[in-house]
Protein backbone atom coordinates (compact mmCIF):
# COMPACT_ATOMS: atom_id res chain seq x y z
CA UNK A 1 0.00 0.00 0.00
CA UNK A 2 1.13 3.41 -1.08
CA UNK A 3 1.74 6.42 1.15
CA UNK A 4 -1.45 8.46 1.05
CA UNK A 5 -2.03 11.19 -1.08
CA UNK A 6 -3.07 14.39 0.68
CA UNK A 7 -5.56 15.47 -2.30
CA UNK A 8 -7.13 11.68 -2.58
CA UNK A 9 -10.32 10.99 -0.58
CA UNK A 10 -11.25 7.70 1.46
CA UNK A 11 -14.71 7.06 1.11
CA UNK A 12 -15.93 4.78 4.23
CA UNK A 13 -17.49 2.24 2.10
CA UNK A 14 -14.33 2.08 -0.17
CA UNK A 15 -12.26 1.43 2.95
CA UNK A 16 -15.19 -0.90 4.41
CA UNK A 17 -14.64 -3.18 1.17
CA UNK A 18 -10.66 -2.58 1.41
CA UNK A 19 -10.43 -3.58 4.97
CA UNK A 20 -12.77 -6.79 4.10
CA UNK A 21 -15.70 -5.95 6.44
CA UNK A 22 -17.57 -6.96 3.54
CA UNK A 23 -17.46 -8.72 0.09
CA UNK A 24 -18.47 -6.14 -2.09
CA UNK A 25 -18.69 -2.20 -2.08
CA UNK A 26 -22.11 -2.78 -2.78
CA UNK A 27 -22.86 -4.28 0.41
CA UNK A 28 -20.77 -2.28 2.49
CA UNK A 29 -22.72 0.87 1.23
CA UNK A 30 -26.41 -0.83 1.78
CA UNK A 31 -24.71 -1.35 5.58
CA UNK A 32 -24.27 2.31 5.69
CA UNK A 33 -27.17 3.27 4.54
CA UNK A 34 -29.41 0.79 6.70
CA UNK A 35 -27.63 2.34 9.80
CA UNK A 36 -25.53 -0.69 10.44
CA UNK A 37 -22.49 1.76 10.52
CA UNK A 38 -21.62 4.41 12.60
CA UNK A 39 -18.06 6.88 12.56
CA UNK A 40 -17.28 8.83 16.07
CA UNK A 41 -21.03 7.21 17.52
CA UNK A 42 -22.95 9.34 14.46
CA UNK A 43 -24.65 7.68 11.32
CA UNK A 44 -23.38 8.53 7.80
CA UNK A 45 -23.57 8.16 4.12
CA UNK A 46 -21.43 6.33 2.19
CA UNK A 47 -19.93 9.04 0.38
CA UNK A 48 -18.42 10.03 4.25
CA UNK A 49 -14.68 10.40 3.99
CA UNK A 50 -13.26 8.88 6.60
CA UNK A 51 -9.40 9.89 8.16
CA UNK A 52 -6.99 8.33 10.68
CA UNK A 53 -8.24 7.75 14.33
CA UNK A 54 -11.96 7.50 13.61
CA UNK A 55 -13.88 4.94 16.12
CA UNK A 56 -16.16 2.75 13.61
CA UNK A 57 -19.10 0.76 15.45
CA UNK A 58 -19.94 -1.82 12.63
CA UNK A 59 -22.61 -4.43 12.98
CA UNK A 60 -22.72 -7.65 10.36
CA UNK A 61 -25.29 -9.90 11.65
CA UNK A 62 -25.29 -10.39 15.45
CA UNK A 63 -21.53 -8.95 15.12
CA UNK A 64 -20.78 -6.06 16.59
CA UNK A 65 -16.98 -4.67 15.31
CA UNK A 66 -15.78 -1.95 17.61
CA UNK A 67 -12.55 -1.00 15.81
CA UNK A 68 -9.86 1.75 15.33
CA UNK A 69 -9.06 3.11 11.70
CA UNK A 70 -4.74 2.83 11.98
CA UNK A 71 -4.56 3.42 8.21
CA UNK A 72 -6.29 4.43 4.50
CA UNK A 73 -7.02 2.44 1.76
CA UNK A 74 -9.35 2.35 -0.95
CA UNK A 75 -8.08 -0.86 -2.97
CA UNK A 76 -8.96 -4.12 -1.76
CA UNK A 77 -5.78 -6.54 -0.87
CA UNK A 78 -4.53 -9.77 1.02
CA UNK A 79 -6.44 -10.19 4.54
CA UNK A 80 -2.94 -9.21 5.83
CA UNK A 81 -2.48 -5.87 4.65
CA UNK A 82 -6.51 -5.46 5.32
CA UNK A 83 -5.92 -6.37 9.16
CA UNK A 84 -2.90 -3.62 8.96
CA UNK A 85 -5.52 -0.82 8.16
CA UNK A 86 -7.70 -1.43 11.69
CA UNK A 87 -7.53 -1.95 15.30
CA UNK A 88 -10.04 -4.12 16.94
CA UNK A 89 -10.92 -3.36 20.66
CA UNK A 90 -10.34 -6.04 23.25
CA UNK A 91 -14.01 -5.52 24.43
CA UNK A 92 -15.50 -6.11 21.22
CA UNK A 93 -13.34 -9.14 20.44
CA UNK A 94 -14.61 -10.36 23.79
CA UNK A 95 -18.00 -9.95 23.30
CA UNK A 96 -18.03 -11.85 19.69
CA UNK A 97 -16.02 -14.81 21.13
CA UNK A 98 -18.61 -15.05 23.72
CA UNK A 99 -21.56 -14.55 21.49
CA UNK A 100 -19.98 -17.06 18.76
CA UNK A 101 -19.78 -19.43 21.70
CA UNK A 102 -23.29 -19.13 22.44
CA UNK A 103 -24.95 -19.51 18.94
CA UNK A 104 -22.98 -22.38 19.15
CA UNK A 105 -24.35 -23.75 22.09
CA UNK A 106 -27.96 -23.19 20.42
CA UNK A 107 -29.81 -26.64 19.10
CA UNK A 108 -29.36 -26.33 15.33
CA UNK A 109 -31.83 -27.70 12.99
CA UNK A 110 -30.51 -29.59 10.42
CA UNK A 111 -33.48 -31.25 8.21
CA UNK A 112 -33.11 -32.70 4.17
CA UNK A 113 -35.68 -30.83 2.84
CA UNK A 114 -39.72 -31.84 2.85
CA UNK A 115 -40.18 -34.88 5.51
CA UNK A 116 -41.42 -38.05 4.20
CA UNK A 117 -45.28 -38.99 4.46
CA UNK A 118 -44.59 -41.46 7.53
CA UNK A 119 -42.75 -38.27 9.51
CA UNK A 120 -45.44 -35.85 8.60
CA UNK A 121 -47.87 -38.28 10.07
CA UNK A 122 -46.00 -38.30 12.78
CA UNK A 123 -45.92 -35.23 13.39
CA UNK A 124 -49.47 -34.16 13.22
CA UNK A 125 -50.26 -37.08 15.32
CA UNK A 126 -47.78 -35.18 17.98
CA UNK A 127 -48.88 -31.44 17.44
CA UNK A 128 -52.71 -32.80 17.87
CA UNK A 129 -52.09 -34.51 20.97
CA UNK A 130 -53.55 -37.79 19.62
Amino acid sequence: MSAPVPSEKYRIDKWLFAARFFKTRSLAAEAIERGRVYINGARIKPSKTLSVGDRLDIRIGPYHYQVEVLALSNKRGPATAAQKLYHETDESRQARAELAEKLKAQPHFEGKGRPTKRVRRALEKFTSGE
